[in-house]
């Protein structure tokens, strides 16, 4: 049976490119250096705090703590961390909510006190921009007395300047 030609006709896929599809698969960009887009990610991210508490571990990273003892002891030949992780979570899958229980009860614990933690990390932080805004006001406030002052100073000089001018004129 004959392929139908006309409208209806197969297109060939297997054909030679078109020239509108030969230039967008000739050309090509020069690629970006490396070194440029970690620099732009760097300058990108924030400075963390040091200050700052770290979050607390979910239930499941409780359980692997715990987990990661037993599995070395276990298995001593293993020392891959990826072993260990899949271990551990598949371990965790198979686990029932009572047996959960108890690490899900200890990342509340730590979760609660984390949360006391950031609020007073947050009031400190308050306090400090409240601190340098005043501080900042207070600043500004001096140097606009003092720009103020020497306005005036000026002014005289000029007024002063111009009586001169006037004396030297009459002479």
């Amino acid at each position: 049976m004959k392929n139908p030609k006309g409208k209806g006709a197969a297109k060939n896929t297997k054909g030679a490119l078109k020239p509108v599809d030969d230039r967008k698969v000739g050309k090509r960009k020069a690629p970006v250096a490396a070194s440029t887009k970690r620099e732009a990610k760097r300058e990108k991210k924030a400075k963390k705090d040091p200050n700052k508490p770290k979050r607390p571990p979910s239930a499941f990273f409780v359980f692997l703590e715990e987990f990661r003892t037993t599995f070395k002891k276990e298995n001593p030949n293993v020392k891959a961390v990826s072993a260990v992780g899949k271990a551990g979570g598949e371990k965790w899958k198979s686990m029932t909510a009572a047996e959960k229980a108890p690490y899900e009860a200890k990342a509340a614990k730590k979760k609660a006190e984390y949360e006391k933690l950031m609020n007073a990390y947050n009031k400190k932080q308050n306090d400090r921009s409240d601190e340098s805004d005043r501080s900042r006001s207070e600043v500004n406030d001096e140097e606009d007395e003092a720009s103020g002052e020497e306005k005036e100073d000026m002014e005289n000089e000029v007024e002063d300047g111009e009586d001169e001018e006037e004396e030297d004129e009459e002479d």
